[in-house]
């Protein structure tokens, strides 16, 4: 079967040059490519791309993506610092992971979330707190 190896969201944004910053400023990425009609960017991450597109339709729906990494706190501590509209704070979900949300000037949600650690011993793995013998 073929392995599928990277996911390249596009995104709707009210205004592709705000949102260039802002993804650049208050998230880190970089500009990729940017279409020289500035209708449509490219921006990246590590191995994160997202595709931002003009979207003059009023009233369109946000959209919300999921991004793993494996270092939640690091991450959570440079988006504030950098000013980014954190609209949850790291949360524990009934799942087991964690997670914090970001949004940005166009109302689309990003999930920043930090897998579920493998358990260790058989009795974590069952949902069953650790003895202390």
């Amino acid at each position: 079967m073929a392995k599928l190896s990277r996911i390249a969201p596009e995104i709707p944004v009210s205004s592709l040059r705000g949102s260039i910053e802002y993804y650049e400023q208050k998230l880190g990425f970089r500009v990729a490519m940017e279409m020289p009609d500035g209708d449509y960017a490219i921006v990246e991450r590590d191995d994160i791309a997202i595709h931002l597109f003009q979207n003059d339709v009023r009233g369109h729906s946000p959209v919300g993506i999921h991004i793993f990494t494996h270092d939640l706190d690091e991450l959570h501590a440079e988006l504030q610092q950098r000013g980014a509209d954190v609209t949850q704070g790291i949360v524990r979900k009934p799942w087991g992971n964690r997670d914090f949300r970001v949004i940005d000037q166009s109302g689309n949600e990003i999930k920043f979330t930090e897998p579920l650690a493998e358990p260790s011993n058989p009795e974590d793995a069952a949902g069953r707190a650790p003895s202390n013998s």
